[in-house]
């Protein structure tokens, strides 16, 4: 099936700013403490169930990848900009990363304790945010956890021209309330047992969010046909 025009759009943008979004972007260690608590939280969950490996989706450099396997965790990472996976790959050589989409993980039903998803799905329309979250819901082992972060908006649709260093960038950004993003999770089988939410300072762009949510043990495990 040909790939959604919004995933080439994410891709060569993310592919142009990639240099300076390692430069600009903070290290996890540098987060904010809450953002970063929402990541440890995650990380003693995840080795506590013992459910099997964690992906990284739209992993970006790879930080926050290593930021995880430094505190136990086995763990690999996927973005569609392959010059993000070069930096990750050049920066953490002993973590598997590779190039792909979140709308068709490269993966069985039922192999991973957890998913990470920071930040990485807010480029996404919310037509296809169904087919993210049913492969999140595929790909988890039963009990698994997912981790998803984004920024909260009211149905808001951005289009930047420009970001990290003044590059020019054709990505979109689609900002949903957050009952909305906890709704769809629901509906693909995955249901929010925290959130945060987070409002705007000097050092963010505007409010966040941050919910985990694990699988349900009784699930279909069929693949969505609207795949890239």
């Amino acid at each position: 099936m040909a790939e959604q025009p919004y995933l080439a759009a994410v891709r060569e943008s993310y592919d142009t700013v990639a240099a300076d979004y390692v430069k600009l972007v903070k290290i996890p260690e540098a987060m904010d403490p809450l953002g970063r608590a929402m990541l440890n939280a995650f990380t003693d969950l995840v080795q506590g169930a013992d459910r099997g490996p964690v992906a990284d989706r739209g992993c970006g450099p790879g930080r926050v990848t290593a930021y995880l396997a430094a505190h136990g965790l086995s763990v690999s990472g996927v973005d569609l900009s392959p010059k993000m996976i070069e930096l990750a790959r050049q920066a953490h050589p002993g973590i598997r990363f590779t190039v792909g989409s979140m709308t068709a993980l490269d993966l069985g039903d039922a192999t991973l304790g957890g998913i990470l998803a920071w930040y990485s799905t807010y480029h996404t329309p919310a037509e296809y945010l169904p087919v993210v979250y049913a492969e999140f819901q595929r790909t988890l082992a039963p009990g698994g956890l997912l981790l998803l972060g984004s920024y909260v908006g009211d149905d808001a649709h951005l289009r930047p021209s420009q970001a990290y260093g003044g590059h020019t960038v054709t990505y979109e950004s689609f900002l949903l309330p957050l009952d909305r993003i906890t709704e769809l999770l629901g509906q693909a089988g995955l249901v929010v047992i925290a959130r945060l939410l987070q409002e705007p300072d000097e050092a963010t762009i505007g409010r966040s969010w941050s919910v985990v949510a694990p699988v349900r043990r009784q699930r279909p495990r069929s693949r969505t046909g609207m795949v890239a």
